[in-house]
């Protein structure tokens, strides 16, 4: 019979051997799968000349500068939106009439690739970041307001007639009613968003840039380098891990500070 006891928390050996053991499985069947599966190792690489080329990659520099280019163009471009995002989103989700106003263009704009972007980033802003960063700011400024306005829409009435009643000015009703209540749903709404930022980076890299991870998997795949193609792979992966993890700890720790 199903049980009503809520789910323990597991011991971290338990946290960390597991995911250990998924990585190892897929490991195995790479390497099955690169050994049996008829294709040459220059087509389909198994995961130890993979690693090996990776080791390259390392050792003469071409892996970092690749990556911190990424991370470059992804920070600035998030950033952005998140400054210009959040703002928009508390404004349109606690004045009606601003939301009348702008949502429709907001909803109108919202559904359109920011890949679809690409031809008028590259004719406004020419060959280099400015084009990448602009798409980055795209694919996640407009999560960003939706979330922030429905966030602010739903806050309990009650919380600002408290704070009427204490006179609070227009700064402290942001920043003692608006920001604690919004917290937990921004912070959703920020992981979703950097990682469709760290996906659009790549995507834009492959065509208006000559750096980042994204032009490394392309000039790779040219000079059929099937192994440092999927070195970048790997290598977004393991950042797109990070970048998500390091979001939830921001999430708690933001949580524990307003709550304290």
């Amino acid at each position: 019979m199903p049980s009503d006891t809520p789910l323990m928390p597991r011991p971290w050996k338990t946290r960390l051997a597991l995911p250990c053991v998924a990585f190892g499985l897929l490991l195995l069947a790479w390497e099955l799968l690169a050994r049996f599966a008829g294709w040459s190792t220059d087509v389909f690489p198994g995961p130890l000349k993979v690693f090996a080329s990776m080791g390259e990659l390392i050792a003469n520099g071409t892996l970092l500068k690749h990556t911190v280019a990424s991370l470059f163009r992804v920070t600035l471009g998030f950033y952005l939106a998140v400054l210009g995002g959040i703002p928009l989103g508390i404004m349109l989700g606690r004045w009606q009439n601003a939301r009348l106003l702008i949502n429709p263009m907001i909803q109108f704009l919202r559904p359109i690739s920011p890949l679809a972007w690409i031809p008028l980033a590259m004719l406004w802003f020419g060959i280099g970041d400015k084009p990448a960063v602009f798409l980055i700011f795209l694919s996640s400024f407009f999560p960003i307001v939706v979330s922030t306005t429905a966030t602010v829409s739903a806050i309990n009435p009650i919380y600002f007639q408290v704070g009427a009643n204490f006179n609070f000015t227009r700064w402290e009703m942001i920043t003692r009613v608006i920001v604690p209540a919004m917290i937990p749903g921004t912070i959703t709404a920020l992981r979703i968003s950097v990682t469709i930022a760290w996906l659009v980076v790549v995507a834009a890299e492959m065509i208006a840039v000559q750096s980042g991870l994204g032009y490394l998997i392309l000039d790779s795949r040219n000079a059929l380098r099937m192994d440092y193609v999927m070195d970048g792979m790997i290598v977004i992966g393991l950042i797109g891990l990070l970048l998500d993890y390091f979001m939830r700890r921001l999430g708690r720790i933001e949580s524990a500070g307003w709550h304290n």
